[in-house]
């Protein structure tokens, strides 16, 4: 319940950031105001809205980051209980064997693997069996010749 709770305040909270941030004006927005902006007519006074927004953006941060530490404090208290309670399904039920406790197989003798030669021979070297050369490409027989 209590995660609930702070979900949506959570929600809330950054949806009013944003609103917050949107509205305030950006720095060359001052440029402007000499052309007849009309600061001083607003609702916080000339420099009041400035400093409300940004005070009320502040304390919202912190109440965002204070919530987010809240919930992984709660996730990470919770969570060796969760791990106990996961149901695994089919895989559950496999026994798990220890990697020391498994034998290693040898190779079967008549599927060896056979070994590398120790040097490479030179290749004008006869003792070497080379493969029959291939036959030119011609017609196939049967074909028409022109």
């Amino acid at each position: 319940m209590l995660l609930y709770i702070l979900n949506v305040l959570f929600v809330l909270v950054s949806i009013s950031m944003v609103v917050l941030i949107l509205m305030q004006r950006g720095s060359g927005a001052a440029a402007g105001s000499g052309f007849g902006g009309g600061a001083s007519a607003t609702v916080f006074g000339a420099r009041g809205s400035a400093s409300f927004l940004s005070k009320a953006t502040k304390w919202l941060a912190i109440a965002f980051f204070v919530i987010t530490l809240a919930m992984a404090w709660y996730a990470t208290r919770n969570a060796e209980q969760v791990q106990a309670q996961q149901d695994m399904g089919l895989m559950g039920s496999i026994p798990v064997v220890p990697a020391e406790d498994v034998p290693a197989a040898p190779a079967p003798a008549d599927q060896a693997v056979p070994q590398a030669p120790e040097a490479a021979p030179a290749a004008g070297d006869s003792s070497v069996p080379q493969a029959p050369a291939e036959p030119a490409a011609g017609p196939e027989p049967g074909e028409g010749g022109s």
